[in-house]
């Protein structure tokens, strides 16, 4: 189950249409996007092949945990199934042409379309799957190099912590 909520975490993370960052100050989900953004929006997803990189994305990770995990393949039907349901395009779209037009006035989802549609936002929408993989396995490598300095630290903090319901 661990497994699972690493998996959906990692895919929500991971996924190429949800590149755009978002803040507080800058996105207010109250507020309604007009009928040019949102067309915009929609423009830009289908520009960048956002369906069709989270379906890869989604299948390559479902891969990859159960290559780590080869015991997680008697329930890949079942993750996929969970994935299908949570994770696909279909249930996501809406929420990422609301993310998209909030986070973008309607000339900028126009620019960022132009830039896509040229061959270097061609290639960079080819190459940001890969990227965004090598760009996680850095920071697992890294995280993993660094584990024992985490550890040793939350067990430093422990040592000078009452146990629970112990009052110092």
């Amino acid at each position: 189950m661990k497994k699972l909520l690493m998996l959906a975490a990692g895919l929500a993370l991971a996924a190429p249409a949800a590149t755009a960052q978002t803040t507080a100050a800058t996105t207010s989900a109250s507020s309604p996007i007009s009928a040019g953004q949102r067309k915009a929006a929609e423009e830009l997803l289908a520009a960048t092949d956002s369906e069709k990189n989270l379906t890869a994305t989604i299948d390559r990770m479902l891969a990859s945990q159960i290559e780590q995990n080869p015991g997680m393949k008697v329930v890949e039907p079942e993750m996929r199934a969970y994935l299908n349901k949570y994770m696909s395009w279909q249930s996501m779209k809406e929420d990422m042409v609301q993310l998209y037009a909030r986070e973008f006035t309607e000339k900028e989802l126009k620019d960022l379309t132009k830039f896509y549609q040229t061959p270097t936002g061609r290639k960079t929408i080819t190459k940001m799957p890969q990227l965004m993989s090598a760009g996680m396995e850095i920071g697992q490598k890294r995280m993993q190099e660094h584990l024992p300095e985490l550890q040793q630290a939350i067990a430093e903090k422990m040592k000078t912590q009452a146990p629970a319901g112990e009052v110092k």
